[in-house]
């Protein structure tokens, strides 16, 4: 017993698969270098686009956000976010925390990280902190292409919203930075759906294609309009609330509503993933 006592001595729990491990480990992988690839080429691509079809102007008399796509710099990278939003955004959360926990298992590594000894609490929370670091820096990296892209064709300029009126480039580049930030929170729910599958399953496609799927899903449902207010509790009714914080007097209700929903889905998504992984018979 004291020989054991003697081994377990300098065991700290904490220090178990530190999270910059963990984070070297997901850079190097295939999968981040093709995502990073495909985020910092869409700037380039609507670069092209709006070049081949000449400038884009309102319809019917109207002006959308994707109208004013090259007014400026602050306005290339808002059309940016604008675009990808809704689905190409939610492609590297899904994939950053729902590939994390079931790649190891379809590995076979799995079992040996947990017998290393790293507590399965422990173990967890590496993961789900660095896959969210991973998919708030491809939320970063796509504005900020945009932005030197859009500044590089169109000039450094103030944003200038399709209701009128302008924001400087200073309050353009604040503005951005809420609207990365809330685009983030509202991806939280893509996030624990993509973490919980991952601790259900041991095949990744299985846990990212499903995160996707039931995102679609809520997207669909939003476009019922025949739910009426039982829209306000599905967070893919609150994902473009970040327009109002683009306009000269910003509107941040629907933000904080969006942010109240995402984060309780979040919440909720990631408490059942550590409970059943917790729980979970370990063989792969």
């Amino acid at each position: 017993m004291s020989a054991l006592t003697e081994a377990a001595s300098g065991y700290r729990a904490g220090r178990t698969l530190p999270l910059r491990v963990e984070l070297v480990r997901q850079l190097k992988r295939r999968r981040t270098l093709v995502m990073a690839g495909i985020l910092a080429v869409l700037p380039f691509v609507l670069l092209v686009a709006f070049a081949i079809g000449g400038e884009p102007g309102g319809r019917n008399g109207q002006v959308t956000l994707m109208d004013t796509a090259t007014a400026s710099g602050a306005n290339f990278a808002a059309v940016n976010l604008f675009v990808s939003a809704g689905f190409l955004l939610v492609i590297p959360v899904a994939l950053f925390c729902g590939d994390t926990v079931a790649s190891e298992a379809s590995w076979s590594s799995l079992r040996y990280l947990l017998a290393a000894p790293v507590p399965r609490a422990r173990l967890l929370w590496s993961k789900l902190v660095v896959g969210l670091a991973m998919s708030l820096a491809a939320m970063v990296l796509l504005p900020l292409v945009a932005l030197a892209v859009g500044t590089a064709a169109y000039g450094w300029g103030p944003l200038q919203p399709p209701t009128g009126g302008a924001l400087d480039a200073g309050t353009a580049a604040q503005r951005l930075v809420v609207v990365v930030a809330y685009v983030f929170v509202s991806q939280l729910v893509t996030a624990g759906l993509a973490f919980w599958l991952s601790t259900r399953t041991d095949a990744p496609l299985g846990a990212v294609g499903g995160a996707v799927g039931l995102t679609i899903v809520g997207n669909v449902l939003d476009a019922v309009t025949a739910l009426g207010h039982w829209r306000d509790f599905l967070p893919a009714h609150w994902q473009f609330a970040w327009a109002d914080a683009v306009q000269p007097t910003p509107e941040w209700s629907g933000m904080i509503q969006g942010t109240v929903v995402s984060v309780t889905y979040a919440t909720v998504l990631f408490a059942v993933a550590f409970r059943h992984f917790a729980r979970k018979d370990v063989v792969s």
